[in-house]
């Protein structure tokens, strides 16, 4: 049985979120700038007339500096990127809002009308295809990073490498989408390879992502599932079990890459971000979770 503890943990590594800035309140505002002038008691203090109004003595740079990003991002990269949005606002002060899918929903989406200002894929062909649109801007594509596929079980010693696909005689085997989600059809791609997509095709569920498709297995759903190699890695959780790290020549690879989108061509925190996500503080943070870079 699994226990409830693991399974919360799991349904934490799925949950969406979105990195929201707060403004100070006004209230606060007027209370340092009259204990700047010395007043004793700020009730007790009528505002200074003009031009010294609060809104003549506050900061200019810390309103107008502070810029929010909409990132769509794979799900799998959900996890590693709150992390980095976190460090990314603590550096320049902008906000990322995640959007988070497969990379086929986010496409669509993309392709009508979403103000999404960038596009974190788990390919390389989604980019390209909305470069090629229009819907992204030219030149600005690029690989942030290589995925991993893994086969899963919550069990340990459930998995013993491809014998445990070659043997299995009962149970689900949990993958995503293949037709929306690229480690669903690295999924595929990998059992067609392997000889066994049609022998196993009746025991397949299907996740809208990848992390569906590890809720399945975490639950008991399935007993194995393709995911990404970043949510067993979570240096958070470090989910327990067994794997199979799937060997690169049974797939495509899994280049993650990213572009800008044209809501995002006028948003310099956009553009910010695009080179921020190729720096060394976000790639500490990527390699934590497994992932590798591209060579080119």
């Amino acid at each position: 049985m699994i226990n409830k503890w693991f399974c919360a943990a799991v349904w934490i590594l799925c949950a969406p979120a979105a990195v929201e800035s707060k403004e100070m309140p006004a209230a606060v505002v007027v209370e340092k700038i009259h204990a700047a002038v010395g007043a004793k008691e700020v009730r007790a203090v009528t505002p200074p007339p003009p031009p010294f109004t609060v809104d003549a003595v506050t900061p200019v740079a810390a309103v107008a500096v502070a810029k929010k990003v909409h990132v769509a991002v794979a799900s799998n990269f959900l996890n590693p990127l709150k992390e980095i949005a976190a460090r990314f606002k603590r550096d320049t002060g902008n906000t990322l809002v995640l959007i988070s899918a497969s990379t086929g929903k986010l496409y669509a989406q993309a392709r009508h009308g979403a103000p999404f200002d960038i596009l974190l894929a788990a390919d390389a062909k989604t980019p390209a295809l909305l470069e090629q649109e229009g819907v992204g801007v030219t030149g600005t594509r690029f690989t942030y990073a290589v995925g991993t596929l893994v086969l899963w079980s919550a069990d340990a010693g459930k998995v013993r490498g491809v014998k445990s696909l070659r043997q299995m005689s009962a149970g689900k085997l949990a993958i995503a989408n293949p037709k929306t989600a690229p480690y669903g059809r690295a999924a595929q791609q990998t059992l067609a390879r392997l000889g066994l997509w049609q022998k196993l095709r009746p025991s397949l569920v299907r996740g809208e992502n990848v992390s569906q498709a590890l809720q399945f297995v975490a639950t008991g759903n399935a007993a194995l599932g393709f995911v990404a190699k970043s949510q067993v890695e979570d240096p958070r959780f470090k989910l327990a079990g067994s794997r199979w790290e799937v060997p690169p020549d049974l797939h495509d690879p899994v280049s993650q890459q990213a572009i800008l989108l044209q809501p995002g061509r006028a948003n310099s925190a956009a553009k910010q971000f695009l080179k921020y996500l190729q720096g060394a503080a976000a790639k500490k943070i990527m390699q934590s979770y497994g992932y590798r870079f591209s060579k080119e």
